[in-house]
């Protein structure tokens, strides 16, 4: 694995950093307190290539390596978690869009999510059905050449604010499982979708809700991909997805780790500096080491990806020890800055609540910890 990378993405991530630190910190605690994202901050984002540059040039993306979104997606979280999901939703469903819609379909919505113009968010999860997506309910009938959509969607991110939204119904027998899956793109502007909006610890930037579907009409062109493809699709972006993810967490927890070095180095008790005392330091240096192991394993991730190598196992467990280890950074970083750090004055607990979403979110540690089990062990054997 090549750890050196090359000029061309250092370039893009010089920028990502540059842009992070002049227009994306500064707004982190207004952004929860107006409970939206900046239109305009995520439209300057496209204007910069800073959202799915590993999309193709001809459909509006810039064609650079998966490994160049984790470039963008750590600078980018460092300043504020919630303006990267524009990042995160743009590769994941732009992925899905590019790969299976028609041609003019996906020049579209494509161009649209790099531009920074349009969000578009995922729809996969349900009332009854998290983990087990496969057991989704809401349905997709056909209807002429349209479907015409019925039911819930929940957890949904941005919600409120997206254009659109990679939907994924059952088109096939109710039980079908897997097999009765299809997805679609779906504008979210149409009156018979209600959207509702749920009051969580943190990422109130981004928000959270459901949205329900009472016989909304889709043209049957806004099928991506195959009829009861949909679950291998979305599954197939999960593990991209996952590896950003763990960027996602680890830009906040290494700020937060920066700062506390900065901290500790210029506070003084019992006459020295907090950081001469070893249970501090080490503290800190043992954050470190294990915050690095995380990073590196997202980027050996989206490594195997770019190279068009299995990488299941490597997401799943990028998707477990990232958002793990960044939260117990977080937390560490707050406890040392002591009674300051508990306030609001800080943003360790802002982070502390943005990234505790992400160990949830994409699929839960247990459910990473099965995927790693089913890769190792052969079937009949694993859990």
């Amino acid at each position: 694995m090549n750890f050196v990378i090359s000029d061309e993405l250092a370039s893009v991530g010089e920028t990502a950093r540059r842009f992070a630190t002049e227009r994306v910190a500064p707004g982190y605690a207004r952004r929860e307190q107006d409970a939206c994202l900046d239109a305009e901050l995520t439209r300057e984002m496209g204007r910069l290539g800073l959202i799915a540059p590993e999309l193709p040039e001809d459909l509006g993306g810039a064609g650079l390596p998966g490994v160049a979104s984790g470039i963008v997606m750590e600078a980018i979280a460092a300043a504020d978690l919630n303006v990267a999901y524009a990042q995160l939703l743009g590769s994941l469903c732009g992925k899905i869009i590019a790969g299976n819609a028609d041609t003019d379909l996906a020049r579209e919505w494509v161009g649209r999510i790099c531009r920074g113009e349009s969000l578009v968010a995922l729809g996969l999860t349900e009332p009854h059905a998290g983990s087990d997506a496969s057991q989704a309910r809401v349905t997709a009938e056909a209807d002429g050449n349209h479907y015409v959509i019925s039911g819930e969607k929940t957890s949904i991110s941005a919600c409120t604010q997206a254009d659109a939204i990679v939907l994924f119904a059952r088109t096939g027998a109710p039980g079908s499982g897997a097999g009765g899956m299809t997805a679609l793109l779906v504008p979210l502007d149409d009156p018979n979708v209600r959207k509702t909006v749920f009051h969580d610890v943190g990422s109130g930037a981004v928000g959270r809700g459901s949205l329900f579907f009472d016989g909304v009409r889709v043209p049957a062109d806004y099928r991506l991909g195959p009829e009861g493809q949909g679950f291998k699709e979305v599954m197939q972006g999960f593990d991209y997805s996952r590896a950003l993810i763990g960027l996602q967490v680890v830009g906040p927890a290494r700020a937060s780790l920066d700062e506390t070095w900065a901290y500790t180095a210029e506070r003084q008790a019992f006459g020295q500096p907090l950081a001469r005392h070893q249970g501090v330091s080490f503290e800190l240096a043992d954050a470190e080491a294990r915050l690095e192991a995380a990073r590196l394993l997202c980027y050996k991730t989206l490594s195997l990806r770019d190279a068009g190598l299995p990488h299941t196992q490597e997401a799943a467990m990028a998707k477990y020890l990232a958002p793990k280890t960044a939260f117990e950074v977080i937390h560490q970083c707050l406890l040392t800055h002591g009674h300051a750090g508990y306030s609001d004055d800080y943003p360790h607990q802002q982070r502390l609540r943005d990234v505790m979403g992400l160990e949830i979110g994409d699929g839960t540690a247990q459910i990473m910890k099965l995927i790693i089990a089913r890769q190792k062990l052969p079937r009949g054997v694993a859990p």
